[in-house]
Protein backbone atom coordinates (compact mmCIF):
# COMPACT_ATOMS: atom_id res chain seq x y z
CA UNK A 1 0.00 0.00 0.00
CA UNK A 2 1.02 3.76 -0.80
CA UNK A 3 2.17 5.97 1.79
CA UNK A 4 0.15 8.96 2.56
CA UNK A 5 1.44 11.99 0.53
CA UNK A 6 2.02 13.94 3.83
CA UNK A 7 4.03 10.76 5.59
CA UNK A 8 6.17 10.67 2.09
CA UNK A 9 6.37 14.31 1.55
CA UNK A 10 7.84 14.76 5.51
CA UNK A 11 9.99 11.76 4.90
CA UNK A 12 11.66 13.49 1.46
CA UNK A 13 11.85 16.46 3.33
CA UNK A 14 14.35 14.70 6.33
CA UNK A 15 16.00 13.29 3.67
CA UNK A 16 16.90 16.26 2.25
CA UNK A 17 16.91 18.48 5.69
CA UNK A 18 19.68 15.54 6.77
CA UNK A 19 21.79 15.39 3.06
CA UNK A 20 22.47 19.23 3.32
CA UNK A 21 26.06 20.13 4.36
CA UNK A 22 26.81 23.98 5.97
CA UNK A 23 28.51 26.20 3.15
CA UNK A 24 31.25 28.36 4.09
CA UNK A 25 30.11 31.62 3.58
CA UNK A 26 33.12 32.93 1.40
CA UNK A 27 32.34 30.12 -0.83
CA UNK A 28 28.68 31.07 -1.07
CA UNK A 29 28.45 32.56 -4.21
CA UNK A 30 29.70 29.95 -6.21
CA UNK A 31 27.02 26.78 -4.76
CA UNK A 32 23.96 28.60 -6.92
CA UNK A 33 22.44 25.96 -9.69
CA UNK A 34 24.47 27.25 -12.88
CA UNK A 35 20.72 27.92 -14.37
CA UNK A 36 18.12 28.24 -11.71
CA UNK A 37 19.35 31.09 -9.27
CA UNK A 38 18.18 31.85 -6.11
CA UNK A 39 15.34 33.98 -5.22
CA UNK A 40 16.37 38.01 -4.90
CA UNK A 41 17.12 38.60 -0.88
CA UNK A 42 17.86 35.01 0.06
CA UNK A 43 21.37 33.59 1.23
CA UNK A 44 22.36 29.65 0.62
CA UNK A 45 22.68 28.19 4.29
CA UNK A 46 23.80 24.46 3.06
CA UNK A 47 23.93 22.75 -0.12
CA UNK A 48 24.66 19.41 -1.58
CA UNK A 49 25.83 19.06 -5.23
CA UNK A 50 26.45 15.15 -6.60
CA UNK A 51 26.54 13.23 -9.49
CA UNK A 52 24.25 10.93 -9.69
CA UNK A 53 21.18 10.91 -6.83
CA UNK A 54 17.09 10.46 -6.73
CA UNK A 55 14.86 12.61 -5.03
CA UNK A 56 11.01 11.84 -5.12
CA UNK A 57 8.98 14.72 -6.61
CA UNK A 58 5.39 15.25 -5.27
CA UNK A 59 2.87 14.88 -8.22
CA UNK A 60 -0.93 15.50 -8.17
CA UNK A 61 -1.84 11.93 -7.56
CA UNK A 62 1.42 10.47 -6.34
CA UNK A 63 5.06 10.97 -6.02
CA UNK A 64 7.54 10.18 -8.91
CA UNK A 65 11.59 9.23 -8.62
CA UNK A 66 13.75 10.91 -10.53
CA UNK A 67 17.20 10.19 -11.59
CA UNK A 68 20.01 12.17 -12.02
CA UNK A 69 22.72 14.97 -10.97
CA UNK A 70 21.68 16.70 -8.41
CA UNK A 71 21.74 19.95 -6.45
CA UNK A 72 19.85 20.28 -3.03
CA UNK A 73 19.66 23.86 -1.06
CA UNK A 74 18.39 25.27 2.11
CA UNK A 75 18.12 29.40 1.42
CA UNK A 76 17.32 31.27 4.09
CA UNK A 77 16.45 35.48 3.94
CA UNK A 78 18.58 37.46 4.45
CA UNK A 79 18.27 40.18 7.55
CA UNK A 80 16.53 43.25 6.53
CA UNK A 81 15.05 41.92 3.06
CA UNK A 82 11.71 41.61 1.67
CA UNK A 83 10.16 38.46 2.47
CA UNK A 84 8.15 37.61 -0.80
CA UNK A 85 4.71 35.62 -0.88
CA UNK A 86 5.05 31.65 -1.33
CA UNK A 87 3.09 32.49 -4.33
CA UNK A 88 5.42 34.86 -5.47
CA UNK A 89 8.62 32.53 -5.14
CA UNK A 90 6.74 29.73 -6.86
CA UNK A 91 5.45 31.73 -9.68
CA UNK A 92 9.10 33.31 -10.02
CA UNK A 93 10.50 29.98 -10.75
CA UNK A 94 7.68 28.65 -12.65
CA UNK A 95 8.30 31.54 -15.10
CA UNK A 96 11.68 30.58 -15.20
CA UNK A 97 10.71 27.39 -16.71
CA UNK A 98 7.72 28.29 -18.60
CA UNK A 99 10.05 30.21 -21.00
CA UNK A 100 12.23 27.36 -21.63
CA UNK A 101 9.32 25.01 -22.67
CA UNK A 102 8.70 23.87 -19.01
CA UNK A 103 5.85 23.48 -17.01
CA UNK A 104 4.57 23.68 -13.28
CA UNK A 105 3.22 19.83 -12.84
CA UNK A 106 2.02 20.13 -8.84
CA UNK A 107 1.28 22.77 -6.43
CA UNK A 108 0.21 22.01 -2.90
CA UNK A 109 -2.31 23.51 -0.66
CA UNK A 110 -1.28 26.71 0.54
CA UNK A 111 1.25 27.41 -2.15
CA UNK A 112 4.13 25.81 0.14
CA UNK A 113 5.45 23.26 -2.02
CA UNK A 114 5.44 22.67 -5.87
CA UNK A 115 7.18 20.43 -8.62
CA UNK A 116 7.80 21.71 -11.89
CA UNK A 117 10.18 20.39 -14.94
CA UNK A 118 11.60 21.10 -18.26
CA UNK A 119 13.46 19.94 -21.03
CA UNK A 120 16.79 20.04 -21.26
CA UNK A 121 18.28 18.50 -24.39
CA UNK A 122 17.67 14.71 -24.21
CA UNK A 123 16.80 14.71 -20.73
CA UNK A 124 14.97 16.91 -18.43
CA UNK A 125 15.53 19.21 -15.24
CA UNK A 126 12.93 18.76 -12.50
CA UNK A 127 13.02 21.22 -9.42
CA UNK A 128 10.90 20.91 -6.27
CA UNK A 129 10.32 23.61 -3.79
CA UNK A 130 9.46 23.53 -0.09
CA UNK A 131 8.59 26.93 1.01
CA UNK A 132 8.61 27.15 5.11
CA UNK A 133 8.55 29.46 7.82
CA UNK A 134 6.10 32.32 5.86
CA UNK A 135 8.35 32.08 2.52
CA UNK A 136 11.76 33.21 5.05
CA UNK A 137 13.10 29.41 3.96
CA UNK A 138 13.25 27.71 0.81
CA UNK A 139 14.41 24.28 0.36
CA UNK A 140 15.01 23.16 -3.61
CA UNK A 141 15.62 20.36 -4.91
CA UNK A 142 16.85 20.08 -8.53
CA UNK A 143 17.43 16.83 -10.93
CA UNK A 144 18.78 16.72 -14.16
CA UNK A 145 18.00 13.34 -15.69
CA UNK A 146 20.48 11.51 -17.34
CA UNK A 147 21.91 8.32 -17.72
CA UNK A 148 24.64 7.51 -15.03
CA UNK A 149 28.04 6.64 -16.51
CA UNK A 150 28.46 3.47 -15.82
CA UNK A 151 31.45 2.42 -13.58
CA UNK A 152 32.08 -1.52 -13.24
CA UNK A 153 31.01 -3.27 -10.63
CA UNK A 154 32.61 -6.43 -11.02
CA UNK A 155 34.87 -7.70 -13.67
CA UNK A 156 34.52 -11.45 -14.83
CA UNK A 157 37.24 -12.35 -12.56
CA UNK A 158 35.97 -10.65 -9.41
CA UNK A 159 32.65 -12.18 -10.25
CA UNK A 160 34.59 -15.46 -9.87
CA UNK A 161 35.98 -14.33 -6.73
CA UNK A 162 32.54 -13.65 -5.37
CA UNK A 163 30.94 -16.90 -6.71
CA UNK A 164 34.34 -18.83 -5.32
CA UNK A 165 33.78 -16.68 -1.45
CA UNK A 166 30.09 -16.73 -1.07
CA UNK A 167 27.91 -18.17 -4.19
CA UNK A 168 26.48 -15.02 -4.68
CA UNK A 169 26.82 -11.85 -6.57
CA UNK A 170 24.56 -8.74 -6.23
CA UNK A 171 24.23 -6.51 -9.14
CA UNK A 172 23.06 -2.81 -8.64
CA UNK A 173 24.25 -1.50 -12.06
CA UNK A 174 21.50 -3.34 -14.37
CA UNK A 175 19.35 -0.75 -14.75
CA UNK A 176 16.09 -1.09 -15.91
CA UNK A 177 13.64 1.68 -17.39
CA UNK A 178 11.04 3.01 -13.99
CA UNK A 179 8.17 0.14 -13.57
CA UNK A 180 9.67 -1.51 -16.57
CA UNK A 181 10.94 -4.86 -17.33
CA UNK A 182 13.60 -3.10 -20.29
CA UNK A 183 17.19 -3.12 -19.55
CA UNK A 184 18.70 0.23 -19.83
CA UNK A 185 22.31 0.42 -22.39
CA UNK A 186 24.15 1.55 -19.58
CA UNK A 187 23.56 -2.27 -18.63
CA UNK A 188 25.48 -3.47 -21.29
CA UNK A 189 29.27 -3.77 -19.87
CA UNK A 190 27.86 -5.60 -16.59
CA UNK A 191 26.44 -8.24 -18.82
CA UNK A 192 29.21 -8.14 -20.95
CA UNK A 193 31.26 -9.58 -17.87
CA UNK A 194 28.86 -11.72 -16.78
CA UNK A 195 28.53 -13.76 -19.82
CA UNK A 196 32.41 -13.21 -19.95
CA UNK A 197 32.85 -15.29 -16.87
CA UNK A 198 30.12 -18.05 -17.93
CA UNK A 199 32.14 -18.31 -21.44
CA UNK A 200 35.27 -18.72 -18.94
CA UNK A 201 33.80 -21.32 -16.50
CA UNK A 202 31.86 -23.29 -18.62
CA UNK A 203 30.59 -25.80 -15.83
CA UNK A 204 29.05 -22.51 -14.31
CA UNK A 205 25.29 -22.49 -14.19
CA UNK A 206 23.23 -19.23 -12.44
CA UNK A 207 19.93 -18.27 -10.90
CA UNK A 208 19.34 -14.81 -11.94
CA UNK A 209 16.79 -13.77 -8.84
CA UNK A 210 15.04 -10.01 -9.40
CA UNK A 211 14.66 -8.15 -6.22
CA UNK A 212 12.50 -4.54 -5.92
CA UNK A 213 11.79 -1.92 -3.33
CA UNK A 214 8.41 -1.72 -1.99
CA UNK A 215 6.76 0.85 -3.84
CA UNK A 216 4.00 0.13 -5.78
CA UNK A 217 1.80 -2.93 -4.92
CA UNK A 218 2.89 -6.20 -3.92
CA UNK A 219 1.78 -8.43 -6.86
CA UNK A 220 2.95 -5.83 -9.19
CA UNK A 221 6.03 -5.74 -7.62
CA UNK A 222 6.36 -9.36 -7.81
CA UNK A 223 5.57 -9.58 -11.43
CA UNK A 224 8.02 -6.98 -12.15
CA UNK A 225 10.97 -8.55 -10.23
CA UNK A 226 10.00 -12.10 -12.39
CA UNK A 227 10.23 -10.11 -15.75
CA UNK A 228 13.45 -8.06 -14.83
CA UNK A 229 15.50 -11.20 -14.02
CA UNK A 230 13.80 -12.93 -17.52
CA UNK A 231 15.60 -10.15 -19.31
CA UNK A 232 18.59 -10.48 -17.84
CA UNK A 233 18.41 -14.49 -19.03
CA UNK A 234 17.22 -13.47 -22.27
CA UNK A 235 20.39 -10.81 -22.22
CA UNK A 236 22.76 -13.49 -21.62
CA UNK A 237 21.41 -15.83 -23.81
CA UNK A 238 21.67 -13.32 -26.70
CA UNK A 239 25.53 -12.80 -25.74
CA UNK A 240 26.32 -17.05 -26.61
CA UNK A 241 24.91 -18.33 -22.90
CA UNK A 242 23.49 -21.67 -23.43
CA UNK A 243 19.58 -21.10 -21.94
CA UNK A 244 20.07 -24.53 -19.84
CA UNK A 245 22.76 -22.64 -17.45
CA UNK A 246 20.24 -20.28 -16.53
CA UNK A 247 17.23 -19.81 -14.50
CA UNK A 248 15.15 -16.95 -13.55
CA UNK A 249 13.05 -16.26 -10.51
CA UNK A 250 11.73 -12.74 -8.81
CA UNK A 251 10.78 -12.04 -5.36
CA UNK A 252 9.46 -8.55 -5.59
CA UNK A 253 10.09 -7.32 -2.02
CA UNK A 254 9.81 -9.76 0.24
CA UNK A 255 14.04 -9.73 0.38
CA UNK A 256 14.89 -6.55 1.37
CA UNK A 257 18.84 -6.07 2.38
CA UNK A 258 17.81 -1.98 3.69
CA UNK A 259 15.48 0.08 4.63
CA UNK A 260 12.49 0.99 2.80
CA UNK A 261 11.81 3.82 3.93
CA UNK A 262 14.37 6.23 2.80
CA UNK A 263 15.45 6.76 -1.26
CA UNK A 264 19.21 4.89 -0.44
CA UNK A 265 17.56 2.07 1.31
CA UNK A 266 15.06 1.70 -1.58
CA UNK A 267 18.00 1.74 -4.03
CA UNK A 268 19.89 -1.08 -2.56
CA UNK A 269 16.78 -3.13 -2.80
CA UNK A 270 16.40 -2.67 -6.56
CA UNK A 271 19.10 -5.29 -7.36
CA UNK A 272 19.75 -8.77 -9.75
CA UNK A 273 20.95 -11.28 -7.47
CA UNK A 274 23.50 -14.09 -9.64
CA UNK A 275 23.20 -17.23 -7.32
CA UNK A 276 25.57 -20.03 -8.36
CA UNK A 277 24.02 -23.84 -8.58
Amino acid sequence: MLRSRRSRLLLALTALALSLRPVAAQDEPEKDHPSVPRFPGFSIEEAKVTDFDSFEFPLTEDYKTVEGKSWQYLYQLKEGARKPSELEVIRNYESQFKARGGRLLYKGTGNTVATMMMPLGKGERWLNLSIENDAGTIRMAIIETAAMKQKLEFSADEMAEQFAASGTVTLHGVLFETAKTDIQPESNAVLDEVAALLKKDTALKLKINGHTDNVGAKAANLTLSRGRAAAVKTGLVSRGIAADRLTAEGYGDTKPVADNGNDEGRRQNRCVELVKQ
